[in-house]
């Protein structure tokens, strides 16, 4: 289907910045692009932060538990989930962190966590953002009975950038440690990224440039990331890594977007290893359609939430 009608009206504001433009070099009409289309009403959800120690200082926590996670009873289900933001952007406050942690936490009548992992810096790079996540994902199981969760029950996710730590850090974990099931939104786990079908490359011209993942941005990104573009730590990159004993998986595309063509092809190696893989396509969507306030602005924004709650 086109591009959502609300998202196409602001097309004319971003139709002259270059892909890559560093936020802070943004036109204001730019900016305005991304504002909300409405104020977001949050379900009953509390909110409380916490900060726990990690392998490289602390790590900040926000905590999302549902009001009606007592009813739920003894099995609640919990998620551990890192926004996204080109592993150099993102806090616990953009939408996709905050307004996803209280979605989430509202449809599966239990607990989020959002952690705010250390993003990359000149001196943050991998393994740093994934370390800060897989303490956050072992924090939770040692605090399941504080949390009133069932460790069994608690998944690990992410969005965009935010996907790749998730699942990088799933591949570290084993046995009892391991999630239940993994929630990727938009996920960026190749490099290079894989190319696009023709239809959809046809597709992904019509967007203005700024809105594309080109390969110059995707080798940024990463380099970004790693520090080079050489010795990709195989083990640690989900697209790349052996896949056999992944937990199950639910991914999220939006139909728009470079890197759907990641998640469908991470899609495929987890059913070719045996991993049991859902895979929806968000139709008329962005890259980054989860960092759109309100939810009820567009309904795929809601589908896709809960379809990442197995709703």
């Amino acid at each position: 289907m086109p591009v959502h009608p609300l998202i196409a009206a602001r097309f004319p504001l971003i139709a002259d910045v270059a892909p890559g433009t560093p936020s802070e070099l943004l036109p204001e009409t730019a900016l305005q692009f991304g504002a909300p289309y409405g104020e977001h009403t949050p379900p009953a959800v509390s909110v409380t932060e916490t900060t726990i120690d990690g392998p490289h200082g602390p790590i900040r926590l926000r905590v999302y538990r549902s009001d009606e996670l007592e009813d739920a009873g003894a099995g609640a289900h919990a998620v551990l989930w890192a926004h996204g933001g080109g592993f150099t952007a993102g806090d616990l406050d953009m939408p996709e962190a905050h307004v996803v942690g209280l979605e989430l936490a509202h449809r599966l009548r239990g607990v989020v966590v959002s952690v705010d992992y250390r993003l990359a810096t000149e001196t943050v790079r991998h393994p740093i953002p994934v370390d800060d996540v897989a303490a956050a994902w072992a924090w939770l199981l040692a605090s399941a009975d504080d949390l009133g969760i069932d460790p069994t029950r608690a998944a690990i996710g992410g969005a965009s950038a935010g996907a790749f730590l998730a699942s990088a850090a799933t591949l570290r974990t084993s046995g009892a440690d391991r999630p239940a099931a993994v929630l990727l939104a938009y996920p960026a786990l190749h490099f290079p990224n894989p190319a696009s079908e023709d239809a959809l490359a046809a597709e992904l011209r019509t967007l203005p440039p700024v809105l594309r993942f080109f390969p110059q941005v995707v080798v940024a990104i990463f380099q970004a990331y790693l520090g080079r573009i050489t010795d990709i730590p195989s083990a640690e990159t989900p697209g790349l890594a052996d896949l056999t004993g992944y937990p199950p998986v639910r991914i999220v595309v939006s139909e728009y977007d470079d890197l759907r063509s990641s998640g469908e092809l991470f899609a495929q190696q987890l059913a070719s290893s045996g991993v049991p893989v859902e895979l929806t396509v968000a139709e008329g969507m962005l890259h980054g359609h989860l960092n759109i306030p309100p939810v009820d602005a567009m309904p795929e924004i809601a589908r896709s939430l809960d379809f990442l709650a197995g709703s």
